[in-house]
């Protein structure tokens, strides 16, 4: 294959017609149904404290603004809630977002995410309506529900729930350097089973939504006890082995999420990254009233990816990170 020129976009005009297409389908997928489009900033006094995604500082911070440091925001759930409290009503955006050490055929540090909330929804009515924006334009059957202890034991043979924590490291020793587990924390071991066996295994699967995670993987979704088991109100959607999106019933307890956000700094700390500063904006939108609501993230270059039958995201990004 003849190598693309280094000034060349790494995807083909044909796709990138087609991401112009796909922008326009979901705008009029909203519009149909009366949510409002808005932009919140790329550029943010606050980082993320969870432990699984690194935020890009920006330095030096504009001080001019009065920034004492400043951040890529890798989501703009935040201020997107923020809106919420203010009484917004229904909101999507098309968001650029930015994660640090993400890169491979579908990862590139700089991605376009698609997010919504929707006020009054549980995480099963926002699912329902995921399905129809995914299913409508991939043109593909709907998903079926897997819980995501199911998921674990048909396809890795272990219970997330039950399982010790020795049991869960001693599963994943294959597919690690001899004594690397040993650094592994419960979560770890589950994200890698997940990674190494369950969704090689969804790739068969058809759609499907994971739902019902571990309390310890609730991020910033409410959790209830369901058959006996705290889990939290979090969804997963997986097409030919692809996670496309992640979505919560949101939690609206400031008091938690506060909580949440010092454990998360703790994890971060036990496995050697900086503390994060905690976003107090966000936390005071919390304690004046963000609506009891769902909400999802939506990868647009995977779900461009899919549509498209390719298996890397240089065939969707005109010039990924190798060409930024």
């Amino acid at each position: 294959m003849t190598a693309i020129p280094c000034w060349q976009p790494s995807a083909t005009l044909a796709a990138l017609e087609g991401r112009a297409r796909q922008l326009a389908w979901v705008r009029g997928f909203f519009a149909r149904r009366g949510v409002m489009e808005v932009e919140t900033p790329v550029l943010g006094r606050y980082g993320v404290t969870d432990s699984n995604i690194d935020s890009i500082p920006a330095s030096p911070a504009p001080v001019a603004a009065g920034f004492a440091e400043a951040w890529l925001q890798t989501s703009p759930e935040y201020h997107m809630k923020r809106l919420l409290a203010a009484g917004a009503g229904p909101i999507y955006q098309v968001a650029r977002v930015f994660r640090d050490g993400e890169s491979g055929r579908r990862h590139n540090p700089e991605f376009s995410l698609l997010e919504w909330y929707r006020p009054g929804f549980t995480d099963t009515d926002l699912m329902a309506e995921v399905s129809e924006l995914v299913c409508g334009w991939l043109g593909c059957e709907a998903p079926r529900m897997m819980r995501y202890r199911d998921v674990f034991l048909r396809f890795a043979g272990v219970d997330p729930f039950l399982a010790t924590d020795s049991e869960l490291a001693a599963r994943c020793e294959q597919w690690l350097a001899p004594g690397q587990v040993q650094a592994f924390s419960r979560d770890d071991c589950l994200d890698l089973l997940m990674g190494c066996q369950v969704e090689p295994a969804l790739a068969s699967a058809g759609p499907v939504f994971v739902t019902g995670y571990p309390e310890s993987q609730a991020a910033l979704a409410r959790v209830s006890e369901q058959d006996g088991l705290r889990q939290a109100h979090r969804f997963e959607l997986y097409v030919q082995g692809v996670e496309l999106c992640n979505g919560y019933w949101e939690l609206t307890d400031w008091e938690e999420q506060q909580q949440r956000f010092a454990a998360d700094n703790q994890a971060r700390a036990s496995a050697g990254k900086p503390e994060m500063p905690v976003d107090k904006a966000f936390l005071a939108a919390l304690q004046a009233g963000v609506p009891d609501c769902a909400g999802v993230a939506l990868g647009l270059d995977r779900l461009l990816m899919l549509k498209l039958g390719l298996d890397d995201l240089a065939g969707v990004i005109a010039f990924p990170a190798d060409r930024a």
